[in-house]
């Protein structure tokens, strides 16, 4: 039971007793030894979370429910959208699979600190993997399960795993695309050496084991199991490379404590879950999302995860949220865009145990969002988080009393306990400009980043004083807290010297019926120094496709012709990365 009753109140008690409200939010996971610290500095400047405290994470997520009566409870469901197979795994059965296969992994010479590389599509066994890991203290790495060699082995020499684990296939669409070619040529171009490969054996696209090297997952299972080790808060979980949109890949690194405690307070009071709801996220488990919200909040939540691999249509999503009586659904942008364009045949979806949708990875535009309220008949939210904070920087907390404001629903919030943003503008009488967010950065956030086999303080993020997180990202706060979002950094564009976000172009843009999705960013202009450029795809079933003229002149319209929107490019699709989000520096130079 939450002890707040507004979010002011929420808010107020984080910022001025951090102390007693991360002591107090540390009580809903259970400790071996609790903490009496919540937060200290480290040697090199940044900070641990519950400093002096042992836990284990697989414990919280999967033993502790088992002992508490939830071993018959469902804790995973999963269903393929390549192959249309389903799996349930209660928590009895997770706990079972879980400790064997973590004795499996510690028979081949893995323990605490070691790094085990997973190269899986979103499947159960990817979940036990990293659950095992976390029993015993090793160090998880997903990575996308459709890297090539060269990609995959670059992971490979910068994290030195012990141990490879990777599925014998992946799919695109219902195409069988098999992973040991990728992973034979990674490992003929690495210099680092595993000790062993696991293959998880998929009927669709099974594969010869190589002798030696080469050992069958679910025979792993069936090894005598291991009971969790208990860890220090600060010791690290996993490491999870940065999609690379804002530059080189970084490996995030992630604590055990801090982490258990903020997902656990965030599915109360943001998503308003409790034991025995079921949590639905379309993300694949090698992305953020996946991490928090596929795996480790919901079951350390003691809840239902649902998971899918590959794509789920619009009919996929309904039925999965009707079939498994799902309170919340957590989706992307461009998952929503593609359910909008498959609804056009479909009835308003009526789903009475769901109760509301999330929706990040990058911003919604309100139109994309009042359809999806129409569709589902639900609220539905943007909020903003990054890879390296773990969970929300800015959301809406529907498991408080108090209900959310009406006129930031289509915004991205107001912030989480712990986050405390500021704007630093170019100029002094600029309401916007890059959201930053002071230190100490809140639970749940990076521990560090991952570089030369060790953990380093996250200097690279730091601004010139080395108090203030830089998010890359602009916005603007107004009086009420509220975040308001207004792009990267990079896609911010100056007219004439001023100021305009491509996210306020693509607002305007996006709200013609006719147009699926568009993307704004800047071009050199020899007399205005920048101007934009539309990238837009229409809706293919429309049957008024308007104008270049006609879109500008809404543009022109709402913000003024000074914004200088000259050019609307008509493409069929946008470039966008494996998680879903748009690069709109590969427009640049298309």
């Amino acid at each position: 039971m939450l002890p707040w009753m507004t979010y002011d109140g929420m808010y107020d008690a984080a910022l001025n007793q951090p102390e007693q409200f991360w002591l107090e939010a540390a009580q809903r996971i259970t400790w071996k030894q609790a903490p009496v610290a919540a937060c200290q500095t480290r040697d090199d400047g940044w900070y641990d979370w519950f400093p002096d405290a042992t836990l284990n994470t697989c414990y919280n997520a999967v033993d502790r429910h088992v002992e508490d009566g939830r071993g018959g409870q469902a804790a995973l469901i999963w269903h393929s959208c390549a192959t249309k197979e389903w799996q349930t795994v209660t928590y009895g059965d997770l706990r079972r699979r879980v400790a064997g296969f973590a004795g499996g992994l510690q028979a081949l010479g893995v323990g605490k600190g070691d790094r085990v590389l997973i190269a899986m599509p979103t499947m159960v066994e990817t979940a036990i993997a990293m659950l095992a890991c976390a029993r015993i203290g090793a160090v998880h790495v997903v990575v996308f399960a459709g890297y090539a060699g060269p990609e995959l082995a670059r992971r490979i020499d910068d994290v030195g795993p012990k141990v490879i684990i990777i599925a014998s296939c992946s799919f695109q669409g219902q195409t069988a695309i098999p992973l040991l070619p990728a992973l034979n040529e990674a490992l003929a171009k690495a210099a680092h050496r595993p000790r062993a490969c696991i293959i998880a054996q998929r009927d669709a696209c099974p594969a010869a084991l190589m002798p030696v090297r080469d050992y069958d997952f679910h025979v792993m299972e069936h090894a005598a199991p291991v009971e969790p080790v208990m860890l220090r808060s600060d010791d690290p979980l996993y490491i999870l490379h940065t999609s690379g949109t804002t530059g080189n890949a970084k490996g995030i690194v992630r604590d055990n404590g801090g982490h258990a405690v903020a997902l656990a307070l965030s599915m109360e009071l943001i998503y308003g879950c409790k034991p025995g709801d079921t949590f639905f996220t379309t993300s694949d488990l090698g992305w953020v999302v996946g991490h928090s919200y596929g795996v480790y909040a919901p079951l350390i939540s003691g809840c239902t995860s649902v998971i899918v691999e590959g794509g789920a249509s619009a009919s996929a999503i309904r039925m999965l949220c009707h079939d498994h009586a799902v309170k919340c659904l957590f989706t992307t942008p461009t998952q929503m865009r593609l359910m909008r364009q498959e609804s056009r045949h479909l009835s308003a979806a009526i789903l009475p145990a769901l109760a509301r949708i999330f929706v990040a990875g990058e911003y919604a535009d309100p139109t994309l969002l009042d359809w999806a309220r129409a569709y589902f008949r639900k609220p539905v939210v943007n909020h903003w988080w990054q890879t390296e904070t773990g969970w929300s920087i800015t959301a809406h907390f529907f498991g408080l009393p108090e209900c959310e404001p009406t006129s930031l629903m289509n915004d991205i919030g107001r912030p989480a306990p712990g986050f405390r943003p500021a704007i630093v503008s170019s100029h002094p009488d600029e309401p916007c400009g890059e959201i930053v967010l002071s230190l100490p950065l809140p639970p749940g956030c990076l521990a560090g980043v991952w570089k030369d086999r060790a953990i380093h303080a996250p200097t690279a993020y730091l601004d010139d004083t080395g108090k203030f997180y830089r998010t890359f990202d602009e916005g603007m706060i107004d009086a009420t807290r509220a975040v308001h979002m207004l792009g990267r950094s990079d896609d911010v564009i100056k007219v004439a010297g001023r100021r305009i976000s491509g996210v306020q172009i693509e607002k305007i843009i996006a709200a013609h019926p006719a147009v699926y999705a568009c993307a704004v960013v800047a071009i050199p202009d020899a007399l205005r120094g920048q101007r934009p450029v539309a990238y837009v795809v229409m809706n293919s079933d429309e049957d008024h496709k308007p104008s270049a003229e006609e879109l500008i002149a809404g543009v022109n319209a709402v913000l003024g012709r000074w914004v200088g929107l000259k050019e609307v490019r008509f493409v069929r699709h946008l470039p966008i990365t494996v998680s879903g989000k748009i690069t709109r520096k590969r427009l640049l130079v298309s």
